[in-house]
């Protein structure tokens, strides 16, 4: 979620495999291996902090503060392990990982290229079509800080209704985020998704909150490719990665589509179905940051309905 700082990095962790993976060490370990740390920014109570360990390795450290986070740094590890077996985009390699903290190595920085971002289509694409078993996750999951409802569902518009737009618009109204009859507005668009839907999908891989914030542009040489960095990831539809996309803009959109039109088209009519995937992110937004998203949670919800018109 769009929410300013750095972003976290990491991949492993499951919580059913305790250790995560046999090359994975304590995050406390690593940590405390460091011999240069130094603090870049935080994002939903979370430290970030860049290390340079005894070996010399560049690392990126994400510590939870106050307390521990276990679930969602679980859930976060799980999303970008499973992302990295479907295989098309990179995603950037754990050090550790733990029950307050992850250390992962830092990449390099670079800049988004138009041929980068055909690339990142085009493995979008192969990246949905590695599938999921069914929509939703096998484990609890997570979104800006907030719990996300991973319940599995074999049809997508029940399962959307359900678990990602009815909770958070309850949550932002409870929040004072939206009136009561905005989310009378939300129920309407939930009662009506599966006419709003188009054509069945079967659950695709998906990162899951894939703003822009969310890639990685990174330069290696003469080299740049884009990185998928913190996910919600999930058996979702496809269309609902690149809604995220337009929510708040992302360089050379107009290429990733492309890219991903030519391995995998979407079904017709996709664009008109970009206010209903984008409601549950807006949604989540109006319960972190309050009725300032209340007015797009309105424009989104009457263009989805008016979409399905």
């Amino acid at each position: 979620m769009r929410a300013g700082g750095h972003r976290a990095r990491v991949i492993y962790g499951s919580p059913a495999e305790p250790a995560a993976h046999s090359a994975a060490v304590s995050s406390a370990a690593v940590y405390s291996a460091a011999v240069r740390l130094r603090e870049i920014g935080s994002s939903h109570g979370m430290r970030h902090l860049a290390a340079t360990l005894a070996d010399g390795r560049e690392a990126f450290v994400k510590q939870a503060v106050g307390g521990s986070r276990a679930g969602e740094l679980a859930a976060e590890a799980n999303g970008l392990r499973w992302l990295a077996e479907g295989g098309p985009v990179p995603v950037p390699a754990v050090l550790s990982v733990d029950e307050d903290t992850l250390v992962i190595e830092m990449l390099p920085p670079g800049a988004p290229t138009a041929a980068a971002a055909r690339e990142l289509g085009a493995g979008l694409a192969r990246l949905h079509a590695a599938g999921a078993p069914a929509f939703g996750a096998p484990w609890p999951g997570y979104i800006a800080g907030l719990p996300l409802p991973n319940d599995s569902g074999t049809a997508w518009p029940g399962w959307y209704a359900e678990h990602r737009i009815l909770p958070y618009a309850r949550m932002a109204r409870d929040r004072g985020g939206l009136s009561a009859a905005d989310v009378s507005l939300v129920e309407t668009v939930a009662d009506r998704v599966a006419e709003l839907a188009g054509p069945p999908e079967p659950p695709a891989r998906l990162h899951g909150d894939l703003w822009s914030g969310n890639i990685l542009w990174c330069t290696v040489g003469k080299t740049a490719t884009a990185w998928l960095i913190d996910p919600a990831a999930h058996g979702g539809h496809r269309e609902t990665d690149l809604a995220l996309l337009a929510l708040f803009g992302a360089p050379f959109r107009a290429e990733i589509a492309a890219a991903y039109q030519s391995v995998t088209p979407l079904a017709e009519g996709w664009r008109e179905r970009v206010p209903l995937h984008q409601l549950h992110p807006l949604l989540v937004h109006a319960c972190l940051y309050g009725a300032a998203y209340a007015p797009r949670v309105r424009e989104a919800a009457r263009a989805a309905l008016d979409g399905g018109s």
